[in-house]
């Protein structure tokens, strides 16, 4: 498993042309773990998210201008669309942070995801690609380019998430649906929205005498993965590794956690829960919701 993360860093900030790119970044110490749309066609449209978290800065998420060839080819619009899914594990390899993108057969090279995760500040150094029955697995290894080491702090594992799902949407339009990121960015909203109270689950168990096993299934959300990171981190208790997967409109996260390098004990186990359970459970028409 992943050795201990490094340092949190909240309040992201991404700045708009034909991709995502990191800038300043205020970085303040705590553990850490392991977007597209309709556009005008005449002039660049931004939209403005501000987070949940009183130290978080303001977000600029580019509108990706709408595409008709989607990349790897037409699609046939009668077509089943296939459940979107990326998956960032921190678990894996510990050299490294691992990438994998699914979307049926439909995702082609990736070219310009890559180019945009280079953006960031990032390298990406091995991918490969299999198949199995639920589609084609887009896998690739991305390490900090200043360091050679895997992605440590949630800021830009959450950008790396939304450069990711901007890239899908703008090449992949019919995925808008399919998105939660398309009922504020897409071209197709979902048709349904996920009834967060139903679709929202914690377990957390023992992973051992020095740390726990925290799960959570929850609607997905622009800058979920950093609110879930602070809210934990705010009742002192780390986040040592993990692993973030957005399935469609679901998120779903592990993460090994410890308090003062142990387990977590079951008095405390409660106050984690309910901390999380009541933030996920607020209306999405809050400011924090997009």
């Amino acid at each position: 498993m992943a050795v201990a993360m490094a340092a949190c860093s909240l309040g992201l900030h991404l700045c708009a042309d034909n991709s995502l790119r990191a800038l300043e970044k205020t970085i303040w110490g705590a553990p850490v773990l392991k977007v597209s749309s309709i556009s005008d066609t005449t002039k660049p449209c931004y939209i403005l998210h501000k987070t949940r978290l009183s130290s978080s800065r303001i977000t600029i998420i580019p509108r990706a201008t709408a595409v008709t060839d989607v990349e790897g080819g037409n699609q046939d619009e009668t077509d089943t669309v296939p459940t979107p899914v990326v998956i960032i594990d921190q678990d894996s390899d510990t050299d490294a942070t691992v990438v994998e993108i699914t979307f049926g057969d439909r995702l082609g090279a990736l070219l310009d995801t890559m180019n945009a995760l280079k953006n960031l500040g990032l390298n990406v150094v091995k991918a490969n690609v299999y198949l199995d029955s639920s589609g084609k697995h887009n896998k690739f290894a991305i390490t900090k380019a200043d360091t050679g080491r895997k992605v440590d702090d949630s800021e830009l594992l959450e950008a790396v998430r939304m450069t990711i799902l901007n890239n899908m949407i703008q090449y992949h339009p019919e995925s808008s649906a399919q998105l939660a990121l398309g009922a504020a960015f897409g071209l197709v909203p979902p048709k349904e929205q996920v009834d967060v109270d139903i679709a929202t689950h914690l377990t957390i168990s023992d992973d051992g005498p020095d740390r726990s096993l925290l799960y959570v299934e929850t609607a997905d959300r622009p800058g979920l993965l950093l609110d879930l990171v602070q809210i934990i981190t705010d009742i002192n208790i780390a986040v040592e590794s993990g692993e973030f997967d957005t399935e469609g409109l679901l998120a779903k996260a592990k993460f090994h956690v410890s308090y003062k390098g142990k387990a977590i004990i079951k008095p405390l186990q409660e106050v984690l829960a309910n901390s999380l359970r009541y933030y996920l459970r607020r209306p999405s028409t809050e400011e924090s919701s997009f």
